[in-house]
């Protein structure tokens, strides 16, 4: 078994609601709510679910991007919620991210070669000179860029080259655990491909961990070793790719799957359509909160939580009726 790297336990981010002139508290929109899963040395988590459930904001909760609700992560033994702003840079260097947006996530100021190098003079891990620009050549370089790019600025590239960038600034401190926040939706189909075979590629030389986060389903099956399905801010199933992608248990999985494109026009798909919108994270449903929408649901959805409990060999499902 590979050494466990990343432990997640009842995470949740609550984002304040207020109102009126006196900037009360009226409630709270719960982003993240009880989030548990753990990740491996090596391994690909793929965080998968609509927009708006919460898959971006765990993952920068995770990193301490953002303050945490509750819960706990604890990330090679330590406990990085309540770490001190030391213990936190120096967990940097082993905790990075790319971000969704390669346009607005680089600082149009700065050359390729102060953005990628900016974290390694900060950390005092080198200082400028020769040195510092060799190293950041051979990091460009091993993400499909050239050294010539070195003094350009982002608005000199297209979008699949400006995310390489990014994928080269969180990779020049040699981190061992990256969350990929949707990485490739923000370009074209023949790019997404470069940049999936980039991320693999960088895993397996440098063993790297990821929390891949999309909505893509196709581009998750790929890349990812296990995943997990949020839906209002939970998780509601959690397993091995094999398992998800063959056996989903939860009517949510089940109908994300059903989604999905099929290149031959003759197949027959059951398709699942959902009633009903996405309930307010604001004001969620009682009891499961996809009962509103399943059409499976009996009285007990209404009324009790269901557990997000192991149906054997890892497969974990919050749903009272899965076998």
């Amino acid at each position: 078994m590979s050494e466990v790297i990343l432990e997640v336990e009842n995470l949740k981010k609550y984002f304040p609601i207020v109102s009126g002139a006196f900037r009360k508290k009226v409630g709270d929109v719960k982003a993240v709510d009880d989030v548990s899963f753990t990740i491996n040395a090596g391994e690909t988590l793929g965080l998968v679910g609509e927009s708006g459930c919460g898959k971006s904001t765990t993952g920068r909760t995770i990193l301490k991007l953002i303050d945490a609700t509750a819960g706990k992560v604890h990330y090679k033994g330590h406990d990085v919620l309540n770490s001190s702003k030391d213990e936190i840079k120096a967990l940097r260097r082993e905790m990075q991210i790319v971000f969704q947006d390669p346009y607005s996530s680089l600082n149009p100021r700065m050359t390729v070669s102060q953005i990628v190098g900016e974290a390694l003079v900060e950390h005092g891990l080198y200082k400028k000179g020769k040195e510092l620009d060799d190293y950041i050549s051979e990091v460009i370089t091993q993400c499909g860029l050239a050294s010539y790019h070195l003094n350009r600025y982002p608005h000199e590239f297209s979008g699949g080259q400006r995310q390489r960038i990014g994928i080269a600034r969180a990779l020049a401190l040699n981190p061992s655990f990256i969350v990929a926040d949707e990485p490739v939706s923000a370009l074209d189909v023949s790019i997404q491909s470069q940049i999936i075979n980039l991320l693999t590629d960088l895993q397996r030389d440098r063993g790297l961990s990821y929390l891949f986060i999309s909505h893509d389903l196709g581009v998750v099956k790929y890349i990812s070793h296990r995943v997990g399905v949020m839906y209002l801010g939970s998780l509601v199933e959690l397993s091995e790719k094999k398992a998800i992608f063959d056996n989903p248990k939860h009517p949510y999985t089940q109908a994300l799957l059903s989604a999905i494109p099929v290149p031959d026009p003759k197949s027959k798909i059951n398709r699942i359509i959902l009633q009903g919108d996405i309930p307010s994270p604001a004001n969620p449903p009682s009891g499961c909160k996809f009962h509103t929408r399943c059409m499976y649901a009996k009285d007990i959805c209404k009324e009790q939580v269901p557990e997000f409990r192991d149906l054997g060999g890892g497969h974990f499902v919050a749903c009272h009726f899965a076998k």
